[in-house]
C-alpha cells in the first residue's frame, strides 16, 4: 500500500570539506518533501565540525568517527543510525532540485522487488552535462562499466524511468528492508568501487535497480578527494581488481586476470608514466600488489 510520505534517511559523509556539506545542507532545507532526517558522517577531519553544523541546523544528526572509515564504513556507520523506510546516501559535494525525492520514493513504494534507485545526475556548474542517466553492468573480465547519458547536454532525452545495472554512489536510494537482508556497503574497498559490488549483491538476492530521470541531483565531481590523486590512483586500481575477483569465479576469474595482464596493465602502465609524476605509479603498483598480499577477503 502506497504511503504518501514515508520517513527517508538522507545519509551524508564529511571529510575536511565542511563547505561542501554545508552548501548540500542548505540545499536540502529547501526541499518539498516533508519527511526525512539528516544524517552527518564525520569521516576522521582534521578539525571536528560538529559545532559548526548544530549552528546552522540544528536538527541534522551527527556521527564523529575518529578515523576515516572510508566511504563504506562511515556510510554503515549512518545506517546504524538511520530510522527511515528508505535510505538516501548523497555525496557532501553534490546540490539538489527541490522536488528531487518525491520520485525517488514513489518508484520504491509502487514498484515490487526495488533494491536500489538513483536519480539523474548533472555535473554542478556546467550547461547540464549529463555524468549519470542510468549505467551498463560491469563486465566481470574487465571490470569496466560505462555511465549512461554520460557528457550529453540534458535535454529532456533521459527523462524516463528503467531499470538499470548500476546504481550512482553519488546518490542511491536503498530500502532499509533490503539492507537487513543484504548486509551494509563491502567495507573492504574502502573507496571506489563499493556501491558496484553492493549493487551486485542486492541483484543477487532477487531486487532490482532503478534510474529515476524525473529527479535531478548535480554533483560538484571529485571535490571530496581531488581530481588527481594519488590516493585514488591506489584504490581504483586495488580496487577494479578486488570486484573482478569478487564478481568473477572458476574460468571467468582466469579470463579477467589473463585479460588485465595482456590488456590493461599495458594500458595503465603507460598512462601513469605519461604522467611523468612517480607517486602514480607507485599507486598503482601498490594498488597491485596488494590484491597479490590478500588473497582472501570477507563477504
Amino acid at each position: 500500500m502506497l504511503q504518501e510520505y514515508p520517513l527517508v534517511s538522507i545519509i551524508t559523509i564529511n571529510f575536511n570539506k565542511i563547505e561542501l556539506t554545508l552548501a548540500l545542507l542548505n540545499s536540502l532545507e529547501s526541499i518539498t518533501y516533508p519527511n526525512i532526517e539528516i544524517i552527518v558522517v564525520d569521516n576522521g577531519s582534521e578539525l571536528n565540525p560538529k559545532a559548526v553544523i548544530e549552528g546552522k541546523y540544528p536538527n541534522v544528526k551527527i556521527i564523529v568517527s575518529t578515523i576515516n572509515l572510508g566511504f563504506a564504513g562511515a556510510n554503515n556507520l549512518g545506517i546504524k543510525m538511520a530510522q527511515g523506510k528508505y535510505l538516501l546516501f548523497i555525496n557532501n559535494d553534490t546540490e539538489v532540485d527541490t522536488d528531487f525525492l518525491q520520485p525517488l520514493v514513489k518508484k520504491m513504494e509502487t514498484t515490487d522487488k526495488v533494491g536500489m534507485a538513483s536519480p539523474k545526475i548533472i555535473y554542478h556548474g556546467t550547461n547540464n552535462i549529463i555524468q549519470y542517466a542510468g549505467a551498463t553492468k560491469i563486465n566481470k573480465y574487465t571490470g569496466r562499466g560505462r555511465k549512461v547519458g554520460h557528457l550529453e547536454v540534458d535535454m529532456g532525452q533521459h527523462d524516463v524511468i528503467k531499470e538499470t545495472q548500476l546504481g550512482h554512489g553519488a546518490a542511491m536510494m536503498v530500502p532499509s528492508k533490503v539492507i537487513q537482508e543484504v548486509g551494509p556497503m563491502p567495507e573492504i574497498f574502502f573507496l571506489y568501487y563499493e556501491e558496484h559490488d553492493w549493487c551486485e549483491k542486492i541483484k543477487n538476492a532477487g531486487y532490482k535497480i532503478y534510474y529515476v530521470g524525473n529527479s535531478k541531483v548535480y554533483h560538484k565531481e571529485s571535490m571530496s578527494i581531488g581530481k588527481d590523486n594519488y590516493l585514488k590512483t591506489y584504490y581504483m586500481t586495488r580496487n577494479r581488481l578486488l570486484y573482478m575477483r569478487r564478481n568473477a569465479h572458476g574460468l571467468d576469474l582466469i579470463i579477467s586476470w589473463c585479460f588485465y595482464v595482456v590488456f590493461a596493465f599495458p594500458k595503465n602502465l603507460l598512462k601513469n608514466l605519461m604522467r611523468y609524476k612517480g607517486g602514480h605509479l607507485m599507486a598503482f603498483f601498490r594498488g597491485i600488489i596488494w590484491n597479490f598480499k590478500n588473497p582472501a577477503f570477507p563477504p
